[in-house]
């Protein structure tokens, strides 16, 4: 046990308060402070945890027999006269350890969770150094975390970002920034796709071109609580270095969810 006023408080306050009961009664009977004592010990145990709660209880049954041989004096008591002490000590060491471990389990639950704090804090500061896009949905796809090279490419504000807004809401925020690289008649399925792709989770890697002239690589991973994480990994160097050229109108047609430019594409090529 550390000394500190924490840890003295409850001691000195039950022996103030016998001290202050044993005057008081010189003059006029005065009630027993066993109630207060009680009351004190319960304090001890919530300011500094159990030892002081021990401490304080001891102190307290010592006080109440003193308090007792000081208004009766020590002969002419039966074991009867003793219950009062006996149910008094069982209340305060009872009081004292509900509430020591109480406040043990209490402190070790906010220690547990500054932890898992700094650490989010650690993960979060690191994240947002890395060129990969990382976006963290809750189960119902609202954005809980939002990395800075994600708001870099699809120009989210701030304040959008931390307002976690539904992930509907970051497709239609790139829609309306012209972040996408799509002609606008295709815009509303490619975002219907990329929404349904997150509802059932689909792990399907899918390259987003962007108007900048860049290309990031779409993974969406289910995790265990219902939530998603969404990766945008920069593929662009990839991409130009494997494309041919000459093949650019069928990479296009890929985008076509009807399939007719692929179809016209196949046909030309024949």
């Amino acid at each position: 046990m550390r000394f500190g006023w924490r840890a003295i408080s409850g001691p000195a306050l039950t022996a103030a308060t016998l001290l202050l009961a044993m005057l008081l009664d010189r003059f006029v009977p005065a009630p027993s402070p066993a109630p207060l004592f009680v009351a004190i010990v319960a304090l001890a145990g919530a300011l500094a945890g159990l030892a002081s709660a021990v401490t304080t209880a001891i102190v307290a049954v010592i006080g109440a027999a003193l308090f007792f041989l000081n208004r009766h004096g020590v002969s002419g008591h039966g074991a009867a006269d003793l219950a009062p002490l006996g149910l008094l000590a069982v209340t305060v060491f009872g009081t004292a350890g509900i509430t020591g471990l109480m406040r043990e389990r209490l402190l070790s639950s906010f220690a547990a969770e500054r932890r898992s704090h700094a650490i989010a804090a650690r993960l979060s500061a690191a994240l947002d150094k890395v060129d990969i896009g990382i976006v963290l949905l809750d189960a119902e796809t609202r954005a809980e975390f939002i990395n800075r090279a994600f708001r870099d490419y699809f120009a989210v504000p701030d304040e959008v970002a931390e307002a976690k807004p539904p992930f509907i809401a970051l497709m239609y925020h790139g829609r309306d920034t012209g972040a996408f690289a799509l002609p606008e008649d295709e815009l509303g399925t490619f975002i219907a796709q990329r929404m349904e792709m997150v509802r059932v989770g689909d792990a399907t890697p899918i390259n987003v071109a962007l108007r900048n002239g860049e290309v990031l690589r779409f993974v969406c991973t289910a995790l265990a609580d219902g939530g998603r994480m969404l990766s945008y990994t920069p593929v662009t160097d990839l991409v130009r270095h494997t494309d041919a050229p000459a093949r650019a109108d069928y990479y296009l047609s890929l985008r076509d969810p009807t399939g007719r430019k692929l179809i016209q594409y196949l046909r030309v090529a024949e």
